[in-house]
């Protein structure tokens, strides 16, 4: 109860201020963001932190696989391995390639 008393509140906060601020302030900060978003730079080092997370969490899972997949019930392991086999080197769980 506590934690959703503590989100209406924000909610009804967040709500005051947005519009107090206008219209004029909401489009200034969607400029600014877009402008951000746009930046070569910041492209660049999303696009590096992605391509890191995606090896890391793929060495993750091979390393949980190994130490682990031997010590999981046959229905579990089977649909990791269907899982596994769905997967193609090319494409993410999102979809898009690894470029």
């Amino acid at each position: 109860m506590r934690y959703r008393l503590t989100f209406i509140t924000g909610l009804a906060i967040g709500y005051v201020l947005g519009t107090r601020a206008g219209r004029e302030r909401y489009e200034q900060l969607c400029k600014g963001v877009r402008r951000i978003t746009q930046n070569p730079a910041v492209r660049n080092t999303a696009e590096s932190a992605a391509l890191s997370g995606r090896q890391a969490a793929t060495k993750a899972f091979g390393t949980v696989s190994a130490k682990v997949g031997d010590r999981l019930p046959p229905s579990v392991t089977d649909r990791v391995r269907s899982l596994r086999e769905q997967r193609t080197s090319d494409e993410d769980d999102w979809g898009t390639s690894n470029t």
